[in-house]
């Protein structure tokens, strides 16, 4: 079976994030499972030629066009692949769209639409009711008809559910399928506080897009109040800058912490893991998070974590004690940034205390051991495709 997994975009500093790293990681598991699965996405900031592999799976890259910039991913496209799309989606078995209001994934799944291939959406989270007038143009053009045409629907969770659900109201949708993201198993992981262990301070990481959408200044502003108690502690800023950073760091130095938060750009594959496994406490502040893929990884290795109460994964981490929830709230007169910032790091306090760092740190595999392994999730993946063939 041919499987063609199609995405916005990849960059060699992983800036899109999610969607391209779900597609690759459900791809790989695929591949080891003897399915020919390949990507298609258009590809930018790269030095040289594009490549034909990402991270061990094929890939036919397009060199992405910026037809209008401020609209972000959403404003590029590329004419190569617009005029190849019916071809490529002919030559698969299954379609795997991880669907955005764009110029790339929506004309895919047309065509696959056109040529009667099995059509099998991911939203990501990033389809949802919105009065964005080019959001609402998407919809008319084709969103709604892909959405309801798809043989599945993948949707993280509940909440993305109804939210794909009301963008084509009045019409049910029947199609949905609740498939969360996985993470590949790791190596042994030490329960124990990694500060205690190797003698140094704690180490408290953010690691995702630097994008004020993430809402890293919120981790800035709880910087302070760890330090109070911990003064020697590192936070470390990691990932691609996709225009937050400036603001993030004017923030720092303006609440005079700068010293001890350290960026460290975007990482690798590798790196992230070297990072997670060095953390004693993973933050992401982000209010709209509908799963949070690098919280999920940052458990694997037996780090926990801190999230707001409203991302995908909430439900899970606090039943399974794997880390903390917060409430947060929007910018709304500018206080609410400090005041998400005091409760992150009395989360993150808490977490330092050895014996409660010692139980989320076991919970937090534990949590991903049994529900959230890439091999689980490709399983239940390859059940879905045998579904939609048919």
């Amino acid at each position: 079976m041919r499987v063609l997994h199609a995405v916005t975009l990849h960059t060699p500093s992983h800036a899109f994030g999610g969607p391209t790293r779900v597609a690759l990681s459900l791809s790989r598991g695929l591949i080891e499972r003897g399915v020919d699965a390949r990507l298609v996405t258009l590809g930018d900031e790269f030095e040289g030629p594009l490549p034909n592999e990402v991270e061990g799976v094929p890939a036919q890259l397009f060199q992405a066009r910026h037809l209008i910039r401020r609209f972000g991913v959403a404003g590029i496209t590329s004419p190569s692949l617009l005029a190849r799309a019916r071809r490529l989606v002919k030559s698969a078995d299954v379609v795997h769209v991880h669907l955005m209001r764009d110029l790339v994934t929506l004309p895919i799944a047309l065509a696959a639409l056109q040529c009667g291939r099995p059509l099998v959406l991911q939203t990501h989270g990033m389809i949802d009711p919105t009065e964005r007038l080019p959001a609402k143009i998407s919809d008319a053009f084709g969103v709604r008809r892909v959405l309801r045409r798809a043989d599945a629907v993948l949707c993280l969770t509940e909440t993305e559910r109804r939210n794909v659900n009301a963008v084509v109201e009045p019409v049910e949708l029947t199609n949905t399928v609740r498939l969360a993201n996985g993470v590949e198993p790791q190596g042994e992981y030490r329960p124990e506080l990694r500060a205690s262990s190797h003698g140094g301070p704690p180490t408290v990481l953010y690691l995702a897009r630097v994008h004020p959408a993430k809402r890293p200044e919120d981790f800035i502003e709880a910087v302070p109040g760890v330090l109070g108690k911990y003064p020697e502690a590192r936070f470390v800023l990691a990932g691609p800058d996709t225009g937050g950073l400036d603001a993030t760091l004017a923030r720092a130095r303006a609440l005079g912490v700068d010293g001890s938060v350290e960026y460290v750009g975007a990482l690798d594959r590798t790196a992230v893991y070297e990072h997670l496994r060095r953390a004693d406490v993973y933050v992401i502040p982000s209010i709209q998070e509908s799963f949070s893929l690098s919280a999920a990884e940052a458990m694997s290795v037996g780090t926990p974590v801190v999230v707001t109460k409203t991302c995908g994964l909430a439900p899970d981490i606090e039943a399974a004690g794997a880390g903390r929830l917060v409430d947060s709230r929007e910018e709304t007169g500018g206080g609410n940034s400090a005041e998400n910032g005091a409760r992150i790091a009395g989360a993150i306090l808490e977490l330092l205390d050895p014996a409660v760092h010692a139980a989320a740190s076991v919970a937090a595999r534990r949590l991903i051991h049994d529900s959230f392994t890439i091999d689980a999730i490709v399983d239940h993946l390859q059940k879905v495709y045998a579904d939609v063939r048919r």
